[in-house]
């Protein structure tokens, strides 16, 4: 037989090849094309299938190898009896056009993080917002109030009294003269006092650093100083009361408002409103009165205990209590119970409210954040 040579190209790199010729780039990283490996006919045929079919016709498109009947992957491809040139084409799948939407996402999302605009609405811009008043404010814009109320939150009077002014015929509601009880009216109506118009108070939240020695009641005609005097009226025109009660002699936070109904809820016993006391002690608190706070004792008014207890800077005599009772003088009886004598009481927490970084005797209005918190019910 006639021995055939075949040329093999090099895979070390070099640019020559083994039949000594210099070969071209690139051509070391494939086979060269066997010569005489088949006769002039058949390889003229391979050739004329692997290109064309017939002379004029479009090259096929690549397709997927075919499966045997009965049998598994890998064989060639197969052909259709009535149309020996013929191939089935491979179909999409979703897996293909899926990964053509994702990466056409990812370009228009780093399109939009470089500023750049396509012609068409990116979906990743988002529509301009309409100016529209806040949730509180529409709220308010639609809340309606007692006559009374309203009349009472303008500075005045009391509600007592201007239920009594309502019966006398000296309000008037849009023109009309309104001597019902319990009408209600909105923000914008036109409320008249004796022909004066009346104009509604926003809603104010002051806290104060109550100062020893002043009481929290206001009208008190033996009391000398009230807390309500600390509050100056060039700064804080509308009439606010103050929420819960501490001793004359009880220091610390003390919130102000003129908001009737988060007072009210504020003070309500089952609303459980965090509260943290500085106590002072005469004497050193033992271990057992300790305990007996934690796990309860028992008041002419009824069972309490301390929700949580501890020593302020390892001195026995200084107690740090947490509470969520709101009775009267609850934490001076707890201690005197068990015979000891409260030498001062500060107040450090009030319904998440603190009085850092505010002097004895000074006051603030609340931020717009702790006035949300309160009205979302949070007074822990």
């Amino acid at each position: 037989m006639e021995n055939r040579k075949t040329e093999k190209s090099r895979t070390d790199g070099s640019n020559k090849s083994y039949s000594g010729k210099p070969a071209r780039k690139g051509d070391f990283a494939k086979k060269e094309k066997r010569v005489g490996a088949h006769p002039t006919g058949c390889q003229k045929k391979y050739d004329n299938e692997k290109h064309h079919h017939k002379e004029g016709d479009k090259p096929l498109k690549k397709s997927r190898p075919a499966v045997k009947e009965g049998g598994a992957g890998g064989a060639k491809h197969r052909y259709n009896k009535n149309n020996s040139t013929e191939r089935y084409e491979r179909y999409e799948t979703h897996d293909r056009y899926d990964k053509h939407e994702k990466r056409e996402k990812s370009e228009r999302y780093y399109k939009h993080e470089r500023g750049e605009r396509h012609n068409k609405r990116d979906r990743y811009d988002k529509p301009e917002k309409l100016d529209r008043p806040k949730r509180s404010e529409r709220s308010e814009q639609n809340e309606t109030v007692r006559l009374n109320k309203f009349i009472a939150n303008s500075g005045i009077c009391s509600r007592r009294e201007a239920d009594e002014y309502i019966k006398t015929g000296l309000v008037t509601v849009n023109g009309i003269i309104v001597t019902e009880l319990g009408t209600k009216v909105k923000p914008d109506d036109d409320v008249r006092f004796n022909g004066q118009r009346l104009k509604g108070e926003k809603k104010v939240y002051l806290l104060m650093n109550k100062p020893k020695d002043y009481v929290t009641t206001m009208g008190d005609p033996h009391a000398k100083k009230c807390v309500i005097d600390l509050i100056s009226t060039e700064k804080c025109k509308e009439r606010v009361v103050p929420v819960g009660r501490l001793d004359k002699a009880t220091t610390g936070v003390l919130l102000f408002t003129n908001d009737g109904d988060l007072a009210a809820r504020l003070t309500h016993p089952s609303q459980n409103v965090k509260k943290i006391y500085h106590v002072f002690l005469d004497k050193y608190l033992k271990k057992t009165d300790f305990d007996a706070l934690v796990n309860g004792i028992t008041l002419e008014d009824g069972e309490i205990h301390a929700d949580a207890l501890s020593y302020v800077d390892d001195d026995m005599a200084q107690v740090g209590i947490e509470i969520h009772s709101g009775r009267n003088r609850v934490v001076r009886r707890m201690f005197e119970h068990l015979g000891y004598k409260v030498t001062k009481l500060d107040r450090v927490y009030f319904a998440g409210l603190t009085k850092k970084k505010l002097r004895r005797g000074a006051w603030r209005f609340l931020t717009e954040e702790e006035i949300t918190f309160l009205k979302m019910g949070n007074f822990n």
